[in-house]
């Protein structure tokens, strides 16, 4: 479904990826953990178009997207939850995932996407007239999702969902990505919470300093000594 090769990726004569290639197939959950500046956040912004890359290939589906402008590439069937959540402060509940189907015209579709959101996020229903900005950190994870979902997105890229949340709060977040790829949508997840990254995905990524340094099972990255002092706090 998404495949990189080679990709390079600059901010002025700062080298942020230094030839990252990886692949995600139809219906995984793909996972992306590395420390700070590792240059995740930076690989999932080239996906979607938010950065233009300096070399490499992006193919979507079999489709060059390296060169494509974000909304063209929602267009094509990818949504991106940004880190920080992105949320607009000053609307409503109902105003921001109403903007998520912003390139859709089927009213009955939007409708059933519009619901299903609501019922993966109960809370999100109880406050549709509330200013977005006036939620917890939490809530505010959540309606960025389902702003993502409104698109109906086959591949979701999601950018540290749990960062800053609270323990319960993360295991719901984590239990509804499992469902909504059950339900069909492809992941791409970039979380530095390892252990809770490597338990959700079928697959795994390390990036270190710009460049893929182990891949494999996400189970087997997870048994792994090097990963598992690194990344998980288990000498």
């Amino acid at each position: 479904m998404l495949e990189i090769r080679d990709l390079v990726v600059s901010y002025g004569a700062v080298r942020a990826l230094h030839g990252v290639s990886l692949r995600v197939e139809r219906g995984e959950i793909v996972t992306l953990i590395g420390c700070n500046g590792a240059g995740k956040s930076t690989t999932l912004r080239a996906v979607s178009g938010m950065v233009r890359p300096a070399s490499g290939t992006i193919e979507f589906e079999g489709r060059s997207i390296a060169r494509m402008k974000p909304h063209e590439i929602v267009r094509l069937g990818m949504a991106h939850c940004p880190e920080g959540r992105g949320i607009f402060a000053n609307m409503t509940v109902e105003e921001n995932l109403r903007l998520g189907a912003f390139t859709r015209d089927d009213a009955e579709g939007i409708a059933a996407d519009h619901e299903r959101a609501l019922t993966l996020f109960p809370r999100l229903r109880e406050r549709l007239r509330q200013s977005a900005g006036t939620l917890s950190g939490g809530e505010q994870q959540m309606l960025a999702i389902g702003r993502a979902i409104l698109t109906r997105p086959r591949l979701l890229l999601l950018d540290e969902p749990s960062l800053g949340l609270a323990p319960q709060v993360v295991r719901t977040i984590f239990q509804i990505i499992r469902e909504i790829n059950a339900a069909g949508t492809t992941i791409l997840l970039v979380e530095q919470n390892a252990h809770m990254a490597l338990k959700v995905a079928h697959r795994a990524y390390v990036l270190e300093v710009g460049k893929i340094e182990m891949e494999g099972p996400a189970a087997d990255l997870a048994a792994s000594d090097e990963v598992r002092k690194a990344y998980l706090g288990v000498a």
